[in-house]
């Protein structure tokens, strides 16, 4: 059970709570009027954006939660969600930051979780699956605590795709003789791109019921169907 310990360094791990923490503060912040939260709540929702992917992996792992065996992780998703929450208004007022950052936590909380089931012996597919759950895990339990529509779930720019696409080209690289840390590199590399160019060109996948009207009009001749 410490191979996984080696294959993601303390420093990485704490950088990508950090960050997380950072970021969820900068969102929770940002609300205005009755859905505005105090100090405690913008903590707790920038606490819950950075520890929550690492927790949502070492679950599905079935292993000790890495955020519980250290008191750095705790520390640093606290002090990073005040940093968050202090200089919101400085982060806000540069956007690309906020993007680049939310691409670079996608990124290494996807490469940290699969690289972790990697070592611990889990097939390709569901170490992937394993990732995107680490990458997109924060984001989830930060809407549903704030009562928020799940993002992942609605029409956006590519969130859980890019994650799936690191997380599998991760895999990949690992299964074909590459080592799992410069895989590693490469997969949030991949990530954050792939999210930055669907962020800026505003990409994402075809609503779902665009799909059911082309598919409904190729299986009746091109009957006409109802318009809003």
């Amino acid at each position: 059970m410490d191979a996984p310990m080696i294959v993601i360094p303390l420093w990485a791990d704490l950088t990508a709570v950090a960050l997380g923490g950072i970021q969820g503060a900068i969102f929770a912040s940002g609300f205005r009027g009755q859905r505005r939260l105090d100090l405690l709540g913008v903590a707790i929702i920038g606490f819950v954006f950075g520890m929550g992917g690492g927790l949502i992996r070492d679950l599905l792992l079935g292993v000790a939660p890495a955020t519980l065996q250290s008191n750095w992780y705790l520390l640093t998703a606290i002090g990073a969600s005040l940093v968050g929450m202090l200089l919101a208004g400085v982060f806000r007022r540069l956007n690309a930051v906020i993007v680049g950052l939310d691409a670079l936590v996608i990124g290494m909380f996807g490469a940290f979780g699969t690289s972790k089931a990697l070592v611990l012996g889990l097939p390709i597919v569901p170490a992937v699956f394993v990732g995107v759950c680490a990458a997109v895990g924060g984001g989830v339990l930060r809407d549903v605590i704030m009562g928020l529509p799940v993002a992942i779930m609605h029409v956006g720019s590519l969130y859980a795709v890019a994650a799936a696409a690191g997380c599998v080209t991760l895999a990949v690289a690992n299964a074909l003789g590459m080592d799992v840390v410069i895989a590693a590199v490469i997969a949030v590399v991949v990530t954050a791109i792939l999210r930055l160019l669907a962020v800026i060109f505003d990409i994402s996948l075809p609503e779902q019921r665009a799909l059911y009207r082309r598919r409904v009009a190729v299986e009746t001749a091109a009957i006409p169907t109802a318009r809003d």
